[in-house]
C-alpha cells in the first residue's frame, strides 16, 4: 500500500470527518496571512514555539513543504449549540487537536519525522503556558505541532482542492489539519 493510502486509512480508523489526497503543487500559499498572526488575532503571536515569529521565516517553512509531493488532508466538523458556542468550539478544536496528535505520532513511528511533516488547526496548545515564555526550550517537541496558516498555507483553498468544504452549515466548526510528505 503506497503512503498516501495508509494515510488515508489511519485517519478513517482514528475517525476523522473527511479526508483528502492533493498534490502540494497545488496548496495555496499566501505569506501575508502571517499579518493576522503579527496582528496577534488569536492571542498566540510571540507566545508558542509553534507560531510565528518563533515557528521560523514563512518563506522558509513555504519552500520546506514545497520539498513535499504529496499531501493528505483532513477535516473535523463538530455540532455548536448555536453560532456563539466558543466553548463548544474550544471543545471541538482540542478533539481535532488531539485526533491529528495521535495521527502524527503514528506518521512520525512508520514513516520517520524527517520524512513527512504534520500541521494542525491553531497554535500548539500542549502545555497551558509555552516554554518559550521563559526562554527554555519546547518540553514536548515531539508533539508540538505548528499550524497550517503558520506556514503561509490558505485553509479555505485547502478545502476547496481537497474537495471539503471550509464552512459545515449553521451551528458548526470544522478544523483542519494535514500531512505532507
Amino acid at each position: 500500500m503506497i503512503k498516501g493510502e495508509k494515510v488515508i486509512k489511519l485517519c478513517e480508523e482514528i475517525g476523522v470527518s473527511n479526508v483528502g489526497l492533493i498534490s502540494t503543487a497545488d496548496v495555496v500559499f499566501e505569506p501575508e496571512l502571517i499579518k493576522l498572526c503579527e496582528a496577534n488575532a488569536c492571542g498566540r503571536y510571540g507566545a508558542v514555539y509553534t507560531c510565528p515569529p518563533h515557528v521560523g521565516e514563512t518563506e522558509k517553512l513555504i519552500e520546506t513543504l514545497k520539498k513535499f509531493k504529496t499531501a493528505v488532508i483532513w477535516q473535523n466538523i463538530s455540532p455548536l449549540e448555536d453560532s456563539y458556542d466558543f466553548e463548544g468550539m474550544m471543545e471541538a478544536q482540542e478533539g481535532h487537536v488531539e485526533m491529528t496528535q495521535e495521527i502524527a505520532q503514528t506518521l512520525y513511528d512508520e514513516f520517520g519525522r524527517e520524512n513527512i511533516i504534520v500541521l494542525s488547526a491553531g497554535g500548539c496548545s500542549v502545555c497551558e503556558e509555552c516554554a518559550v515564555l521563559t526562554n527554555v526550550p519546547c518540553r514536548f517537541p515531539g508533539k508540538a505541532l505548528a499550524s497550517l496558516e503558520a506556514y503561509g498555507i490558505n485553509v479555505s483553498k485547502l478545502a476547496e482542492i481537497a474537495g471539503m468544504k471550509y464552512i459545515n452549515g449553521v451551528n458548526t466548526v470544522t478544523y483542519f489539519s494535514g500531512a505532507f510528505f
